[in-house]
């Protein structure tokens, strides 16, 4: 069970992939501008078409042959450089484990113990985890830009801060006793806690009266108020102060350490393909932050002040649940408060993932990336210019990990080390001093849609390496005697490149890993649950106005229409797969194709163990950066135990 911390075992290996990879570097770089000044996104053909004689035009006229020059020049340092850099690859570590200390305002504040999340006793009524998974696209940049994305290096820094800010925001959810609407979809938040009365309101300090002291309520108007529809009077009619209104709130301090300005490095008004803040990414910046001493408001950095990190409520409250579903879902704007792990795909690029790695080190303290195998390697027999692309990150303390490569890739996707990263977590510890585990695996299987009887094979060998790693992780070492783990989870998240409508995906769909795994969006093999949607956008329209904000692709994909326009949904006989869906009339099944994926076993939990399920959320946060919706879970581990 150690952890690799570096990518090779000494700092002579290491000295001398880092002097071959600084004569590989510049001949790689200029290929993939070269590429990339070959196909332009249909933002910049757009602005193209508006300016044929702009400066964009003659840079991409005046580089594209100067690019081509210098990577002539620069191919016999490579030649030298790949010579000594592919067999280093045979003895590289799979994958870097790295850990960022909690600083001390996080551990006075109770945010993170000696291993980021307090992980001391057990509690016996048991926890709630909350996991996600998204896929990135950070694919060198000439080949991100056939998924009509650019600029990966900026996209990278761009991912890591939005998930960072998601997750740090304050917990807050709004339910509504009414029949015909059972929640506020402004507020796509999760609930701690509940109150029912204006006496209570969390916006209100006590005894103010109406909107005249309240900090969401700007100058005393109420009617500029965001929480309160047009025509009503100071916070009457308002769904923050309904009798039968339910509010939770908790939130983290804010991060004394956050130096970096959320609107990054791009001038005011340029345009970046998408939303570059995450502060105009977020429904909390709906209030201005007015600075009353001891005050609770809404500050720039997307957190409460002034709130502690516990639920502000002690009076618990009921659940509204959706329809006639065992737990809430919802399509947010942002990633879910408090996340707890989080796993990416098609991380590719080195340098993005050394920028979200950085990025992530601000909220994650544990993060297993540059997962993978380069040239020759064992059962990846054919060389690999990409490494998996898959990343995880933890708030709790990395026990072991391993990585293992799929060896049946075909095609274009066999260039990649597409595979397996198992993880094992220490999330507690009995009264026994026994400790409590979860089992976390990231994947992302083969993409060629032909292909199923190679996902397949590939499911049947996650199945078989999940089963091997628990078994190993589970075994104490030679001479000592321990007591065993209890295992509190076993999670499964990734991109599995098939969906449960597609007539295509039927071999997949009816795979023996959905009998040992539950979907939460699934009710059978080609059947979602009413409620469940594509992941997959349609790279077309990933620039246009509709969809280039959180707020406005969640709008999008609470429409049927919107999903329809922008969402891809399983090939038809009457389309070609590889055309546009834009303005097609022809009938279209589901609600898109889901491929993005978070499946949990309730198989091999402690007795009497069980897990519900709390939450499930598709998001839109990462609007204009990514060609993927996001998606989140929040689970919870009931003990059977009561509180003492």
């Amino acid at each position: 069970m150690v952890l690799h911390t570096t990518p090779y075992t000494s700092a002579c290996l290491h000295f001398l992939d880092g002097l071959s990879w600084s004569l590989v570097f510049p001949c790689y770089w200029l290929l993939d501008r070269l590429l990339a000044s070959c196909v332009a996104t249909s933002l910049e053909k757009h602005q193209r078409s508006q300016d044929p004689c702009s400066f964009l035009t003659l840079c991409v006229v005046i580089s594209a042959p100067l690019y081509l020059l210098l990577f002539l020049a620069s191919l016999p340092f490579a030649l030298l450089g790949f010579i000594i850099w592919a067999p280093l690859q045979a003895i590289r570590q799979p994958y870097l484990y790295t850990y960022r200390r909690p600083d001390k305002h996080q551990a006075e504040q109770g945010q993170a113990g000696p291993g980021g999340v307090g992980i001391g006793e057990w509690r016996p009524q048991g926890r709630s985890f909350c996991f996600c998974s998204a896929n990135v696209c950070l694919l060198p940049d000439s080949l991100a830009r056939f998924n009509n994305l650019s600029d990966t290096h900026r996209r990278a820094r761009e991912v890591g801060r939005r998930i960072r800010n998601g997750a740090s925001r304050p917990q807050i959810k709004i339910y509504i006793d009414s029949p015909t609407n059972t929640s506020i979809s402004a507020a796509s938040f999760s609930s701690l806690a509940t109150a029912d009365t204006t006496a209570d309101c969390p916006l209100h300090a006590a005894g103010t009266n109406g909107s005249s002291d309240c900090h969401v309520h700007t100058s005393g108007e109420a009617s500029d108020c965001p929480m309160h529809s047009t025509g009503t009077q100071n916070g009457q009619d308002c769904p923050l102060h309904t009798s039968g209104v339910q509010i939770s709130i908790s939130a983290p301090e804010p991060d004394p350490q956050d130096e970096e300005a959320e609107t990054g490095n791009h001038r005011p008004g340029e345009h970046t393909g998408g939303d570059t803040g995450s502060m105009t990414a977020s429904r909390e910046s709906l209030a201005r932050y007015h600075g009353n001493d001891g005050g609770i408001g809404i500050s720039s950095n997307n957190t409460l002040s002034h709130v502690p990190r516990t639920s502000i409520f002690k009076r618990p409250g009921r659940k509204r649940r959706h329809g006639d579903e065992t737990f809430d879902h919802e399509i947010s704007a942002f990633f879910p408060a408090n996340l707890d792990f989080l796993a990416l795909q098609e991380v590719f690029d080195h340098g993005a993932t050394a920028r979200l790695r950085r990025q992530l080190h601000r909220y994650f303290p544990y993060v297993l990336s540059d997962v993978g195998r380069y040239g020759w390697k064992g059962c990846c027999s054919r060389f690999k210019f990409l490494n998996s692309g898959l990343m995880l990150a933890s708030r709790y303390p990395i026990l072991d990990a391993r990585y293992e490569c799929y060896p049946n890739g075909r095609g274009e996707d066999a260039l990649a080390a597409k595979g397996a990263l198992f993880a094992k977590v220490h999330v507690g510890t009995s009264h026994q001093e026994q400790r409590v585990v979860g089992y976390l695996t990231c994947t992302h299987l083969h993409a060629i849609e032909a292909d199923a009887a190679v996902r397949c094979e590939q499911l049947d060998l996650l199945l078989q390496w999940g089963t091997e790693f628990r078994q190993s992780s589970s075994q104490p070492p030679a001479g000592e005697k321990v007591l065993e783990d209890l295992v509190a989870f076993d999670v499964i998240l990734g991109d599995l490149n098939f969906d449960n409508c597609s007539s295509e995906d039927k071999l997949e769909q009816q795979h023996a890993l959905f009998t040992q795994y539950k979907d939460p969006c699934r009710l059978g093999p080609g059947e979602d649950k009413p409620w469940a949607l594509g992941t997959l956008l349609d790279p077309s329209g990933l620039y246009d106005d509709e969809v280039s904000s959180p707020e406005g692709l969640q709008k999008v994909m609470e429409n049927e229409e919107g999903r329809k326009e922008y969402l891809v949904f399983p090939p038809s006989k009457s389309q070609c797969p590889a055309s546009s869906q834009k303005g097609r009339k022809i009938p279209l099944k589901g609600n898109g194709r889901r491929i993005d994926y978070i499946l949990y076993s309730d198989e091999g939990l402690q007795q009497d163990w069980k897990l519900e399920m709390e939450e499930f959320s598709f998001i839109t946060q990462l609007a204009g950066v990514t060609d993927h919706l996001s998606v989140a879970m929040r689970l919870a581990v009931a003990t059977g135990e009561e509180e003492p």
